[in-house]
């Protein structure tokens, strides 16, 4: 039995791949990252990222290991935009993890169970960590509407970018004023007083402090290795008597009275990106007020209803937000466009390709005779007069393709001063059906003026300021309509090859408030849940160890279940491999910001901290105190970690590593020696 096991260990290929393919992504966990060039072969550009996403896609992943590693981070990022890098990072050190455990002998269904029970465990030990949104943003109007964002009123970002030559701008402007006392507005992006009326507390003002850096922001594992500890509790605070919940609605946690302070603490350091998702969360405020003409209508922030437009190669300064949808055309339409904008546009919205050649599937074309003209069909030469005429009968000035619009069509229209604007996303079409009465049609048959929609406008984008923009022979333009919710966020750079980097972190900061207002809760960040977590297993680990002491007389080895018997002697072997995954989890975090000069550093830290948690007697409370301590002595700001994203990339990670564990199992040793029983096969979540 033992020769068996020493055969199979020798022979998991599987296990071996996932640990060396996530080694490549060590450098992009935790709030600084270390980014990496990737080089194409054929066309020698390079990018810079720190995104698992894209490095994977630059890796040549031939086998099914790296094929099923590939599949599983774009899940999790696809799912919930945010935790790819913990879940690649895990898979890595719970695939060596399991590799130990295959190497002392113990049995893969044992593996299987036991590490599949601690993360349970673990996921319900840190549900104490968690804290409702109405205990972090003070809302003393309505906390139980949250998230719906209800307010008096709101200052416009100067982060956006509102052409002041648009009807409804002026008029709204001129109703605000008319009704409610001015007050100015900041005329800096990088203003160190940004200051505006709470979204959740009229009466609140937040103050942002500048030139915060990224390992400056209240951290537990980083910020309190460079102080002695002060701490004290009381022996009277004992886990099993009191309801850790409760402990978390008392003045332990630092509250914040603004989105501001909920946005920074879900940043990680990354405040440029943040303050432009803060930014578009006002502005999809503003437009739902002005769609629905009261402000005191509950709003809730919508991430499907923002866009990116990237312009390389320009000023980190001319970073901001759009009201509306800004993309790249052809520098060619630049006459077009300065003849329609100030104008009311008539729109139609085509939800496919805008050709010739694109119809139903049962359709059946004509005859197979066909006469070139000019490079052309004459099929096609029909279809694109046909479609013009309909165009210039609905009196239509502006078209916005989901699809790819044929090259002779857009040249005709572009004749006419007609705008065909393409690779529009189904989002950006829905928003604008919502508000110009316009109704998507699939094929260019189907028009009618029943489908148009109107008040549509396009602008040169800051074409007062800075004339034209190019970037590629492109202009940027401005398409918007009154009440529409749709926000660009134009993201800049002069460096081209960090684009990339830029968008994955407007992104991922994106999807963190955005989880957080769908959970309505989120984590005590800084290390604090991953620490819980450590603790937790650790005690888990001198329990099984004092029950195997007790039955060590021979009692074990006579009880009835041979799993049973089995994970009671293995028990203490897999959870601490499990432990050590998270050990290295947050041993790799202090290193990489630059907390410890070695790796060996930070794990010599983390066990002291974790003694010295387990010895307070309640963890929970000693993590607590901890945080409160930290955050009071670090300019006063909380770090938060989204709940549902974190949980399913722990989740994601052990079923990859479990997978693959019983798939080389099964190639080796065949089926039925993995084989689980039916409760077991329940609690295994696969991907």
């Amino acid at each position: 039995m033992v020769m068996a096991h020493k055969n199979i260990n020798r022979r998991h290929i599987g296990l071996q791949q996932l640990s060396a393919l996530t080694e490549t992504g060590r450098s992009f966990l935790g709030p600084v990252k270390s980014s990496k060039f990737i080089i194409g072969e054929g066309s020698l550009e390079s990018i810079l990222t720190c995104s698992t996403v894209r490095l994977l896609e630059s890796l040549d992943l031939t086998s099914s290991v790296g094929q099923l590693l590939f599949e599983t981070v774009q899940s999790q990022k696809k799912a919930y935009g945010t935790g790819t890098n913990t879940l690649l990072f895990l898979a890595g050190v719970w695939s060596t993890a399991a590799l130990e455990c295959l190497q002392q002998d113990t049995p893969i269904s044992v593996i299987v169970s036991v590490m599949s029970e601690g993360l349970k465990s673990c996921r319900e030990e840190v549900v104490a960590l968690q804290i409702p949104l109405h205990d972090v943003v003070v809302n003393t109007q309505d906390t139980r509407r949250y998230p719906s964002l209800k307010t008096l009123h709101i200052l416009p970002s100067p982060l956006l970018q509102i052409p002041p030559e648009i009807p409804w701008i002026q008029r709204e402007h001129d109703i605000r004023d008319s009704s409610q006392p001015s007050t100015p507005a900041c005329s800096s992006r990088h203003s160190s007083d940004l200051s505006s009326r709470s979204f959740f507390n009229s009466q609140s003002v937040v103050k942002r402090n500048k030139g915060m850096s990224q390992t400056s922001q209240a951290n537990l594992i980083t910020s309190s290795h460079n102080r002695k500890s002060r701490l004290s509790h009381s022996r009277h605070f004992n886990r099993a008597e009191n309801d850790s919940s409760q402990t978390l609605s008392d003045s332990h946690i630092h509250k914040c009275s603004d989105l501001v302070q909920l946005a920074v603490g879900l940043s990680h350091g990354d405040h440029s990106s943040m303050t432009l998702v803060e930014a578009a969360v006002r502005c999809q405020y503003q437009n739902a007020c002005v769609r629905k003409k009261n402000c005191m209508v509950p709003f809730k922030f919508d991430v499907s209803k923002i866009s990116t437009c990237c312009l390389a190669g320009m000023p980190e300064s001319f970073s901001c937000v759009c009201s509306g949808y800004m993309t790249l055309i052809s520098i060619s339409y630049t006459s077009i466009i300065r003849k329609l904008q100030n104008q009311p546009l008539r729109v139609i919205l085509i939800d496919g390709d805008f050709k010739e050649k694109y119809h139903h599937l049962g359709f059946n074309g004509l005859e197979n005779v066909k006469t070139e003209l000019e490079n052309v069909t004459y099929r096609e030469t029909l279809w694109l007069d046909h479609i013009l005429k309909i165009l210039i009968q609905l009196n239509v000035n502006l078209v916005m393709v989901r699809g790819n619009v044929s090259e002779n069509l857009m040249e005709k229209c572009m004749c006419n001063n007609l705008l065909i604007i393409g690779s529009v996303s189904h989002h950006v079409l829905q928003d604008f059906a919502e508000v110009t009465g316009a109704v998507q049609v699939t094929y260019a048959t189907q028009l009618n003026e029943d489908c148009v929609g109107s008040n549509v406008y396009v602008s040169l984008w800051r074409a007062g300021l800075l004339n034209t923009i190019e970037v590629n022979n492109k202009v940027a333009i401005l398409i918007k309509a009154e009440g529409i919710l749709l926000v660009t966020a134009v993201l800049t750079s002069p460096v081209i090859a960090q684009m990339h980097t830029k968008e994955d972190h407007f992104w991922t900061c994106a999807y963190r408030l955005y989880h957080a207002l769908v959970d309505e809760k989120v984590f005590l960040g800084g290390g604090t849940v991953e620490i819980l977590c450590l603790t937790h297993l650790h005690m888990l680990i001198e329990q099984s160890q004092q029950k195997m002491g007790k039955d060590c007389s021979g009692r074990l080895h006579m009880t009835s279940s041979w799993m049973a018997s089995s994970q009671e002697l293995y028990r203490p072997t897999v959870l601490k491999t499990l432990a050590d995954g998270w050990h290295k989890y947050l041993s790799l975090i202090m290193y990489n910001t630059g907390t410890c000069s070695s790796e060996s550093e930070a794990s010599m830290f983390i066990h002291n901290l974790i003694q010295k948690t387990t010895d307070s007697g309640c963890p929970l409370l000693y993590l607590l105190k901890e945080y409160n301590e930290v955050n009071n002595a670090v300019l006063n700001l909380s770090v938060y970690d989204v709940v549902t994203p974190k949980i399913e990339a722990w989740r994601r990670a052990l079923d990859l590593v479990l997978l693959v564990l019983q798939t080389d199992a099964e190639i080796i040793s065949g089926a039925e020696y993995t084989q689980l029983n039916s409760q077991e096969s329940d609690e295994l979540l696969l991907l």
